[in-house]
C-alpha cells in the first residue's frame, strides 16, 4: 500500500505537527506554575520538585533515539497517539499525587515517557519527508513556533486554573486539553516512504557510525546540552524566583508566556534565516546572546517592567535552536534517519535540561539562592557559541555528488 506521507499535503501535515507540539510543549512549560502550590499541599522541597521535572526531562531524553527509529519506520502519527494517552495518565496521577514519590512516578516516570512520543523529534521526521531542502528550515520553524503558542495560550489558561480550581483540578483539566493530540495525530500518520536520496542505502547501524565518526555531531550535541539546562531552569524555577524576589504569581504566569509569545517570532525568524544563512553561525550567535540577555536582567534592578523584558529577549531566543539544529543535522547527514539522529542530540539537551532543573532547586535548598545557577548558565552560553564555531555544515561524502 502506498505510504500516507507520500499522499499529504505538506500544508497539513505541518498544522497537525505545529498544533500537537502546541499542546505537549504548552502543557508542559505550564508546569512550573504549579510549584509553589504542589510543594505546600504535598509538604516537599524545591528539589523535590526539581528532581521530578528532572527525571521527566532525562527519560524525554532517553527514550528520543529509540522513538525517532520508531518514527522512521513506522510513521509518527502511533506514536503520538500513545504519547497522548501516558501524557493524559501522568497528569491525572500528578493530581492524586500524596508526596513526592507519587509526584515522581507521575510528572516524571509518566510524563517523561509520553513526551518522548509527541513532541519534536517524532513531528519534525514527518515534517522533513514532505517539505524540500530549500525550505525544511523554515518549516521546522514553523512547527517549533507551536511549542512557542502552546506557552502563550496554555501558560495563562494553566494560572487561572490553578487559581479557580486549585492545582488538582487544574491538572485534571490539562490531561482533558492532552487527549486533543489524539485527533491531530492523523494529519501526521502513515509509514513514511524513503526518500531518494543520493548516495547507498543506509542501515540504521551504519547511520549511527557515520554520525558518531563526525565531529560535528558531537559539536551539536555539546551545544544542544547548553539549551536543555538554560530552558529547563528557566521554565521550571523563574515564576518562584520572581515570587521570592516579591513579584506575583501572575507576573510569573506572564513572564512564561511573554517568552511563548515571543518564540513565535523567534521560531519563525530562525527557522527563514536558517535557509538563508550559515546555521552554526547563527546558533552561535544565539547562545552568546542569551549569556548577555542575562547579564543585563542580573544587572538591572528587578521590576515587572524587567522581569518582563528579560522574558521577552529570552523568547524571542528560546527555541529558535531547534530549526537550526535539526535542519544541520538533516543538511549534513540527510533526512532518512532524522528523527534517529536528531533524537540522539535531542537526548543531550534532556540531559542538560535534568541538570537545570534539579541542580537549580537542589542550588535553592543548599543556599537559600538560584545566584550560582544564574552564574553557570551564562557561562555555558558563551562555551555553546564556541563549540559552533567549527561545525562543517557540508553533507558528508556518501551525500555529495560523485
Amino acid at each position: 500500500m502506498e505510504p500516507i506521507m507520500a499522499m499529504r499535503r505538506p500544508s497539513i501535515v505541518i498544522f497537525c505537527a505545529a498544533a500537537i507540539v502546541t499542546i505537549s510543549m504548552g502543557v508542559r512549560q505550564a508546569f512550573g506554575l504549579f510549584l509553589p502550590d504542589m510543594s505546600m499541599g504535598l509538604g516537599i522541597g524545591r528539589s523535590d520538585f526539581g528532581l521530578a521535572l528532572a527525571l521527566q526531562n532525562l527519560l524525554f531524553g532517553l527514550l528520543q533515539p529509540i522513538t525517532g527509529a520508531l518514527g522512521d519506520k513506522y510513521g509518527a502519527g502511533r506514536l503520538v497517539v500513545a504519547g497522548a494517552v501516558v501524557y493524559a495518565l501522568g497528569l491525572v496521577g500528578a493530581s492524586l499525587a500524596s508526596g513526592a514519590l507519587g509526584l515522581y512516578l507521575s510528572f516524571g516516570v509518566l510524563v517523561g515517557l509520553a513526551m518522548s512520543a509527541c513532541t519534536f523529534v517524532t513531528v519534525l521526521g514527518a515534517v522533513g519527508r514532505v517539505v524540500p531542502p530549500e525550505r525544511r528550515s523554515l518549516a521546522f520553524g514553523l512547527v517549533t513556533a507551536g511549542g512557542s503558542l502552546g506557552q502563550f495560550l496554555v501558560v495563562p489558561g494553566g494560572q487561572l486554573m490553578i487559581a479557580e480550581l486549585g492545582w488538582r483540578m487544574a491538572l485534571i483539566g490539562l490531561a482533558g486539553l492532552i487527549s486533543v493530540m489524539v485527533i491531530l495525530s492523523l494529519g501526521v500518520a502513515g509509514r513514511p516512504q524513503l526518500p531518494a536520496e543520493s548516495g547507498r542505502d543506509q542501515s540504521v547501524r551504519d547511520a549511527l557510525r557515520e554520525a558518531s565518526g563526525e565531529r560535528s555531531f558531537w559539536l551539536l550535541n555539546a551545544g544542544f546540552f547548553v539549551c536543555g539546562f538554560h530552558i529547563a531552569f528557566i521554565g521550571t524555577h523563574f515564576p518562584a524566583y520572581l515570587t521570592d524576589k516579591g513579584l506575583s504569581l501572575a507576573t510569573g504566569a506572564n513572564a512564561l508566556a511573554l517568552v511563548g509569545l515571543f518564540n513565535i517570532a523567534g521560531s519563525w525568524f530562525f527557522g527563514i534565516m536558517g535557509d538563508r544563512w550559515s546555521k552554526k553561525g547563527l546558533l552561535a550567535g544565539l547562545y552568546a546572546a542569551r549569556s548577555a540577555v542575562m547579564l543585563a536582567f542580573l544587572a538591572l534592578p528587578l521590576t515587572p517592567v524587567t522581569a518582563l523584558a528579560f522574558a521577552g529577549a529570552m523568547g524571542f531566543l528560546w527555541l529558535g535552536t531547534v530549526p537550526l539544529t535539526s535542519g544541520l543535522i538533516g543538511g549534513i547527514f540527510g533526512i532518512r534517519y532524522l528523527s534517529m539522529l536528531y533524537g540522539i542530540v535531542f537526548l543531550s539537551h534532556q540531559v542538560g535540561s535534568f541538570f537545570g532543573a534539579w541542580s537549580a532547586g537542589l542550588m535553592f535548598d543548599l543556599t537559600g539562592s538560584y545566584d550560582s545557577i544564574w552564574t553557570a548558565s551564562v557561562a555555558l552560553g558563551l562555551f555553546a557559541a564556541l563549540v559552533h564555531l567549527p561545525i562543517r555544515e557540508a553533507p558528508v561524502a556518501r551525500l555529495q555528488p560523485a
